[in-house]
């Protein structure tokens, strides 16, 4: 045996010999079955988004190219609502969530997978529970708790609980721990204070986990619909996601317009994903130290 075969062998792969043509159709049928299941729905909202009044948006199999492309559902969406107006309370909440959640979740984090105290398992504990429960099951708890703060009917109110995510704290937890103890320990002989030793040592590490926390923290803000809908009352105040309900009647409704109006929600996650999906699979990945 050749010694690129033993190489190839010694990384626990199957040799480029037993790759049959069946196995690589079933695997190319197999992703041509998730991009239809996933991206399939997406491309058909687009569409619909861009077609007339005068074209089938319900024949099968779709049509997802519009015979006549048109821009007058998206201008139906700008007379029905201030988008802008929505769109950027939305922008304000989603922005304002990213900050907290990058800072302190990074804080937690640290504190949970390299700092001693007491109750730290329990604390650990509390975290993952969280994650067994339902958002809708602390719904009620979280309205009476913004309620007693004063900040119902405002953008604050709609941003507070989502300020840190016990999720975003685990994540980060994990990335801390992959940082070696000597390092750390290093920089405590040195005299580095709990502050510098974030700074200089934590943060240049976990920057990538970091970027992950944003874009999820952003994409959950910038989607949230039930919890701005029981904390707002004032439709000037309503988020993106709660003023799109004005585009549907209890008389009827256009599904082109509500189409156009979900493409519009959508454009910014998708630019913001565009931009950061270098630091997203660096973060996903990441776990070495840095120099």
């Amino acid at each position: 045996m050749s010694k690129a075969k033993e190489k190839w062998y010694q990384r626990g792969s199957a040799p480029y010999e037993h790759v049959t043509p069946a196995l690589t159709i079933a695997k190319y049928v197999l992703l041509v079955l998730i991009f239809i299941v996933s991206v399939g729905p997406f491309l058909w909202q687009l569409s619909t988004a861009f077609k007339g009044a005068s074209e089938d948006i319900y024949k099968f199999p779709p049509d997802l190219m519009p015979s006549a492309p048109t821009l007058a559902n998206f201008a139906e969406v700008a007379r029905r609502i201030p988008i802008w107006d929505y769109g950027m309370h939305s922008l304000i909440v989603a922005v304002a969530s990213v900050i907290t959640n990058a800072i302190f979740a990074t804080m937690a984090g640290y504190a949970l997978a390299c700092m001693n105290f007491r109750f730290k398992k329990v604390i650990m504990g509390l975290f993952l529970s969280t994650l067994l429960l339902p958002g809708e099951v602390t719904l009620t708890s979280q309205f009476l708790t913004v309620r007693g703060l004063g900040l119902d009917n405002t953008l604050a109110g709609v941003w507070l609980p989502g300020a840190i995510g016990a999720m975003n704290v685990l994540l980060m937890a994990v990335s801390c721990r992959m940082i070696p103890r000597d390092i750390l320990d290093a920089a405590v002989i040195d005299g580095a204070s709990t502050y510098q030793r974030l700074r200089y040592v934590v943060w240049p590490n976990v920057r990538g986990m970091v970027s992950v926390v944003a874009l999820f923290s952003f994409i959950g803000a910038w989607d949230d619909f039930l919890w701005p809908l029981v904390v707002l009352n004032d439709p000037e105040k309503y988020t993106l996601t709660v003023g799109m309900q004005y585009l549907q009647s209890n008389f009827g409704q256009n599904p082109r317009v509500v189409a156009a109006g979900t493409v519009i929600a959508l454009v910014p996650i998708i630019i913001i994903f565009a931009t950061m999906q270098r630091y997203f699979f660096k973060g996903a990945e990441e776990g070495a130290v840095k120099g």
